[in-house]
């Protein structure tokens, strides 16, 4: 039985089954973000797939989060200036962290290893910042998994 689930605005993936979560607002970088992370994955031969872009249905499941996207739209990414394109989709994954695009002129440059956010009511996710320039950006994130899983 699927508990029920908030629609947000945001886009997921699934890479050797740890479930991201891309947040910010309309225009901040989060499909592209993903696309490239999706891109980055599959050049490197890891698992990686596509679980909904730009709506997102997430719901608590037996102490998980879950992601799942719209049936209408599962397949589908939209990157800006160059349209909608189609990717390897999954049904569902289970969330382990959001990620969120920072500015690179924030005044913090090192987050707080015990950083969350609340992406649901009740729903909260370690969170990873991301600069807009990294050109690894998986490999940025999984490093800073690696130092979040050396430091729980």
């Amino acid at each position: 039985m699927t508990a029920r689930a908030d629609n947000i605005h945001a886009t997921a993936i699934a890479v050797d089954g740890i479930g991201l979560l891309f947040l910010g607002p309309s225009g901040s970088g989060k499909s592209a973000l993903a696309f490239d992370c999706l891109a980055e994955a599959r050049l490197a031969g890891r698992t990686a797939a596509l679980v909904s872009d730009d709506r997102v249905l997430v719901s608590r499941e037996n102490g998980l989060i879950i992601a799942r996207g719209p049936q209408a739209i599962r397949g589908l990414i939209e990157l800006r200036y160059t349209g909608i394109v189609s990717v390897d989709p999954v049904e569902e994954a289970v969330l382990h962290y959001a990620v969120q695009l920072v500015s690179g002129d924030e005044e913090e440059r090192l987050p707080p290893d015990d950083e969350h956010v609340e992406i649901a009511a009740g729903l909260r996710l370690p969170l990873i910042r991301v600069p807009p320039w990294s050109r690894f950006p998986l490999s940025l994130i999984f490093a800073r998994i690696r130092s979040l899983a050396a430091n729980g």
